[in-house]
């Protein structure tokens, strides 16, 4: 397959074939797996994928590449390519209460965070999820409390995902080369959450304004969502920055202003 790579769809073509097949043996793929496969391109992956499983749902953008990938495919398994975009795509479509899916992709790095943000919508029908990434975005979704990537991606993340960074991938298994480092990462979603949130809603929230400005402290980021007195009522200190506090905290503290608010 001859297809141009297109800029507007941040479309870097991974062909590497020890790079491919670390990938493939990373996934672990039984023949039972309800594989779907984000961006599958020109195929490097969704080949190797079929040759294992011999189904596969493909979501691609790019409607040039739907009838090449079908045609190189065509005799390696069962290959469904829904042309849309994964961004509006509803991914628990898909599932059944006894086949939960297997998420593969390389992510575009321009629209990465927004599509992982997505996904974890749809965590609760997805058995795990393994993406190559911008070596930076992977560094702050594994990062830990008190580093300067540590964030509102790492914090809504952890909440909802074991998050594993497998290796790092050189920019010269792409096509056209990126000019960044990658990474390939495994997320599993938790069956039982490690701390329970009572309100996802505000728990975003309060994530999305704790990290608004870092320099801030949190008596001041979160000064209309949880005072003073509630901070240090779930024993967290006012004085300290967003990136001081575990996903703990957060999530006993997003729990008492609920409980304290509807107690109101």
């Amino acid at each position: 397959m001859t297809h141009k790579a297109r800029k507007r769809f941040g479309q870097n073509f991974l062909h590497d074939p020890s790079i491919i097949s670390r990938i493939v043996r990373s996934i672990a793929v039984k023949p039972a797996d309800y594989l779907v496969e984000i961006g599958p391109g020109r195929g490097a992956i969704t080949k190797e994928l079929l040759a294992l499983n011999k189904k596969l749902i493909a979501i691609e953008l790019d409607r040039d590449l739907v009838h090449p990938l079908a045609e190189m495919c065509a005799d390696l398994g069962e290959l469904e390519i829904v042309n849309t975009d994964a961004l509006k795509f509803d991914f628990c479509s898909l599932a059944t209460e006894n086949e939960p899916l297997r998420l593969i992709g390389n992510l575009p790095y321009n629209i990465s965070t927004p599509i992982l943000f997505h996904l974890l919508e749809h965590s609760y029908c997805v058995h795990d999820m393994h993406f190559m990434l911008q070596k930076e975005v992977v560094d702050r979704m594994a990062a830990e409390p008190g580093s300067k990537i540590y964030g509102r991606l790492t914090v809504m993340l952890q909440a909802l995902c074991k998050i594993e960074h497998l290796f790092d991938i050189g920019p010269g298994a792409f096509k056209p080369a990126p000019k960044v480092n990658s990474s390939f990462v495994r997320l599993v979603p938790h069956r039982t959450p490690l701390y329970p949130v009572d309100d996802k809603v505000f728990f975003a929230r309060m994530i999305t304004a704790a990290f608004s400005q870092r320099r801030k402290t949190l008596r001041n980021s979160l000064r209309e969502l949880a005072g003073t007195h509630l901070m240090e009522e779930a024993g967290i200190d006012p004085c300290l920055r967003a990136e001081r506090l575990a996903l703990e905290d957060f999530v006993k503290l997003s729990n008492l202003a609920c409980k304290t608010a509807s107690s109101a």
